[in-house]
């Protein structure tokens, strides 16, 4: 009897340990629907349709990226996977959408004490945000579905939309506009006059019971199990690879680098720096503001 309990008493001590110890790791890619810049112009330019190609192709491998998530029980770190660059990629095109799109950054989640920290670059600063997760209310579905041999449940839910992610912009409804422009004989329109950001969007999700941590892609969490797909309708990220418990740990911790500010801070100067680049554009200042050269 004594024997029994002893040998109870170990595995209860290893489970424990087993679950301190355990961290995991997901392969994540992100791809994003490009804009259309058919009839627009940049700055004082027409928009011609070889610019316009070149310039959806650029934007089109901007928008798709690969992530890693390491998780653990209660916190994770997402951060997009270095590349290197190729000849090129450095234009003032790709510059000023990188900065639009918030830089990249290393995205730390606590579900434990509902928070997570991010640092960003914008217009050449540094800043580290810090604030509360945001909390979704999550309608949890019947439907399932198999993504990468792990069985998943679907679940929506409505978000407000950031107003400093370019993924978020959508295209106008430009019915009325457009026989306005037919009438008065204009056809060329500036990019941010064809483009709004909703309110609110819904997201759909699938997560995975199978691993049962309250983690996800981004800001996304709060699902019973690992999130390995999220669509906005606008950007899909799909889970490519997960490894758990590997022997090479990762240290999970939060950034301490840039100027601590709150979602709200960062918003507001983002915002303030997307107003002066929509003034510039509308041809208030010399020169074509949207860079089109490589």
């Amino acid at each position: 009897m004594k024997k029994l309990s002893y040998l109870l008493l170990i595995f209860a001590f290893a489970q424990v340990h087993a679950q301190k110890d355990f961290q995991g790791m997901a392969v994540y890619e992100s791809k994003t629907q490009p804009p259309k810049f058919e009839g627009m112009r940049a700055g004082n330019r027409d928009i011609t349709p070889e610019m316009q190609k070149s310039m959806e192709e650029r934007m089109k491998q901007m928008l798709e990226k690969t992530f890693i998530l390491n998780f653990d029980k209660t916190a994770s770190i997402y951060k997009e996977e270095e590349k290197l660059e190729t000849p090129g990629q450095q234009g003032g095109f790709r510059v000023m959408v990188s900065s639009m799109m918030g830089g990249g950054g290393t995205f730390y989640k606590d579900v434990k004490a509902k928070s997570y920290t991010v640092d960003k670059e914008f217009m050449g600063k540094e800043f580290l945000v810090v604030d509360s997760l945001p909390k979704l209310n999550w309608k949890l579905e019947q439907e399932t579905k198999q993504i990468g041999g792990y069985n998943c449940f679907k679940a929506t839910a409505v978000k407000e939309a950031s107003k400093t992610d370019f993924r978020n912009f959508r295209p106008k409804n430009n019915d009325k506009k457009d026989e306005a422009k037919k009438t008065s004989g204009e056809t060329k329109t500036n990019f941010e006059d064809n483009f709004e950001i909703p309110k609110e969007i819904t997201v759909t999700a699938w997560y995975t019971p199978e691993i049962p941590v309250n983690q996800g892609p981004e800001n996304y969490w709060g699902l019973p199990g690992l999130i390995l797909e999220v669509n906005d309708g606008k950007t899909v990220i799909l889970c490519s690879k997960i490894v758990l418990n590997a022997k090479d740990k990762v240290e999970i911790k939060p950034s301490k680098k840039g100027k601590v500010v709150s979602q709200k801070e960062y918003d507001e100067t983002v915002i303030k720096k997307m107003e002066e680049f929509r003034e510039m554009s509308r041809g208030r200042t010399s020169g074509a503001a949207m860079p089109i050269g490589g």
